[in-house]
């Protein structure tokens, strides 16, 4: 038999007994499996980029991000890039095409398929956006200044997630839960705010070839067509189409996860039926069949969030916070951020709106007979709202397509990185002190 082969009971290198799997690889596979490892490698990310900016390599930090990028064949061109545009223009369309598989999953499969159970976290969801944008745009109501109100809308979710996961089972896993379901309706948000207010330069021709292009992956899914490779190469067709259009290019990784398929191609006992049919002297074509089958059981989405979640969230992103997060920290600066409207509106929305937009809309929704989870209470409840307060990626993210000046971008950057400090601090304080208490 096949089971019988010393080949196959050969441990991995992970699960053998030498020194670097035991004191290095198992050590590191249990911390990226962890939910807390892409906040630690954010907030390292975000470090480097400080120490690089604030040191006597800035201007090599400056100049590198800044260099361009120019791929030519034939008449096809990329549009100039720089380097930094590069990782926000094309890596964050991959990270938004995981959180738009994200969502499909949940409005197909997850709790924002049901109406009950989604219906407080997106009423949270909806005062967390609301009053933060409000408080910011009451300080600062005209100019360049006036279009940095999305900042405050975003909640950064592994940060998020991280400080929850921080205190383990101190905390309701149904806190982590409304949280995620939250955060994902906040991503809903943020992207519309994205397309309509931060798109500039529209071009309607472009933007059509993109529309064509969402439609022939619309009519390749109705077609039976499952051939990825296929759906990859059109994927990067509307990601250019959309870049030359003018709408945010991240706009295409989010318009194709939407479009994945969130159901499986072949039911999961059809798929056990055909496993359990394979006789034990089948030959490697007719296994590679039926493991083709079997993968088939198992919905798109969750393939392709299982494959690149890992991609974007230990790659993709830390390699963002290096890029935009590189703040220069001089006296002036800080000087100039403390009187700055920008950063005191980013700090007030996030530190303080967010919380109070979420527990307030909250509040008022029980009052008519929506219900908080159960085990869940309010003062716990209002520590996940600071922890909803981390906007850290996608405000830092929005921050760079709301201003055109890159001083008032450095300003707001540093409100971000203050407000998400002070939010955190906060979160892991009210939710500990509450989750300690509840224990005595």
């Amino acid at each position: 038999m096949a089971g019988s082969d010393p080949l196959l009971k050969r441990p991995t290198f992970a699960g053998s007994d030498h020194g670097l799997a035991k004191f290095v690889a198992r050590p590191v596979l249990r911390f990226v499996d962890r939910e807390v490892a892409g906040g630690v490698l954010l907030l390292l990310a975000t470090t480097a980029a400080l120490i690089w900016a604030n040191s006597t390599w800035a201007d090599g930090y400056n100049s590198f991000w800044h260099a361009e990028i120019e791929l030519v064949v034939g008449p096809w061109h990329l549009p100039h890039l720089s380097v930094g545009h590069f990782v926000n223009d094309a890596l964050m369309a991959l990270f938004f095409f995981v959180v738009g598989l994200e969502i499909k999953r949940e409005l197909v499969t997850g709790d924002l398929r049901s109406f009950r159970a989604a219906a407080l976290p997106a009423i949270g969801a909806l005062g967390g956006m609301v009053v933060p944008a409000a408080l910011y745009f009451a300080l600062n109501t005209a100019g360049e200044a006036s279009r940095g109100w999305g900042i405050t809308m975003a909640t950064d979710i592994a940060f998020a997630v991280g400080i929850v996961a921080l205190l383990g089972a101190r905390v309701s896993p149904k806190i982590k839960l409304f949280l995620l379901t939250l955060a994902i309706v906040d991503d809903i948000g943020a992207i519309v705010v994205i397309a309509i207010f931060y798109t500039s330069d529209l071009s309607l021709s472009w933007l059509l070839i993109a529309l064509a292009g969402l439609v022939g992956v619309w009519l390749l899914q109705r077609l039976r067509v499952w051939a990825i490779p296929v759906y990859a190469a059109l994927g990067i067709f509307i990601w250019y189409a959309t870049l030359e259009s003018g709408v945010h290019a991240t706009i295409a990784g989010v318009a194709l996860g939407l479009l994945t398929p969130a159901r499986p191609l072949l039911n999961q006992r059809d798929a056990q039926q055909i496993v359990d049919a394979l006789p034990s002297d089948a030959s490697v074509a007719e296994v590679r069949h039926v493991s083709f089958l079997a993968q088939e059981s198992v919905p798109l989405t969750e393939r392709l969030e299982n494959m690149l979640h890992p991609f974007t969230a230990f790659l993709i992103i830390p390699i963002f916070a290096l890029a935009n997060a590189g703040i220069e920290l001089s006296g002036d600066k800080i000087s100039d951020a403390a009187s700055s409207n920008v950063t005191l509106g980013i700090v007030l929305g996030l530190v303080v709106g967010k919380p109070l937009g979420i527990t307030l809309f909250a509040w008022v929704a029980t009052r008519f007979g929506f219900a908080l989870p159960e085990g869940v209470h309010w003062p716990q409840f209002v520590g996940m709202g600071f922890a909803a307060g981390i906007g850290f990626t996608v405000s830092i993210f929005v921050a760079g397509l709301a201003f055109e000046s890159s001083a008032v971008t450095d300003l707001a950057k540093i409100g971000i990185l203050i407000a998400s400090l002070v939010a955190a601090v906060l979160a892991l304080l009210l939710m500990r002190f509450k989750s300690s208490s509840t224990t005595e």
